[in-house]
């Protein structure tokens, strides 16, 4: 009979991965990218991320119960009016051509019904996948002494991943919540959830999240 475990994290533990950051004494919850553009089916980036949507709205939810600041991120692309070119985009743009999709005035760019922000909260607008890329997010939390980010959104493995990286290298502690996160497959959505628990970020589900924030 095998021994081999099923746990995909259990060979990056016996290398010495998939240790803890733990939860810090300030938390905010980052609700990443949650736009229209990932459940539009006229959109190119249509995705079956409902119940991730559905997980996130309930996070957010209890934040708000709780006093947790809630920051919210979204794309958004400037359109030169003479060319119809997307002028702040980069190689980014160039590289995944349907983000067009956030083009300044793009229904699709707007948030989901819920969760969106409510007046007050704070709503980061960026160009690239990291929520830290050239945004003033970093100097946001520190300024408000925040510690932990609870992270919630949209894509896994993108935005999602690329945020908690970041969180991470500036010394925040990066909180995946698995359930209120997704992507375009169950396989992507997994190999990238492992791949964060071994490395970058603490993941975990929406009840535990929660019960972190009640203290």
């Amino acid at each position: 009979m095998s021994t081999e475990s099923s746990d995909p994290l259990d060979d990056y533990r016996r290398s010495g991965f998939a240790g803890s950051v733990g939860f810090g004494q300030r938390p905010a919850v980052l609700a990443i990218d949650l736009a229209r553009a990932y459940v539009d089916d006229s959109s190119p980036l249509r995705a079956p991320v409902e119940s991730a949507v559905a997980a996130s709205a309930r996070l957010v939810a209890a934040a708000r119960g709780l006093s947790v600041p809630v920051v919210f991120t979204r794309v958004s692309y400037r359109v030169d009016p003479d060319s119809g070119a997307i002028v702040d985009g980069g190689l980014f743009v160039a590289k995944i051509p349907s983000l067009r999709v956030f083009a300044e005035g793009s229904p699709l760019a707007e948030f989901v019904d819920d969760p969106r922000p409510r007046g007050g909260e704070v709503v980061i607008t960026k160009q690239y996948a990291s929520a830290f890329s050239g945004t003033s997010l970093a100097a946001t939390l520190s300024s408000r002494g925040i510690d932990t980010v609870v992270i919630c959104g949209l894509s896994t493995s993108g935005c999602v991943r690329a945020s908690a990286t970041d969180a991470l290298q500036l010394g925040f502690r990066p909180i995946v919540v698995a359930d209120a996160c997704g992507d375009r497959t169950p396989a992507i959505q997994e190999a990238n959830l492992t791949d964060l628990a071994a490395k970058y970020a603490d993941v975990v589900d929406t009840d535990e999240a929660i019960r972190l924030m009640t203290g």
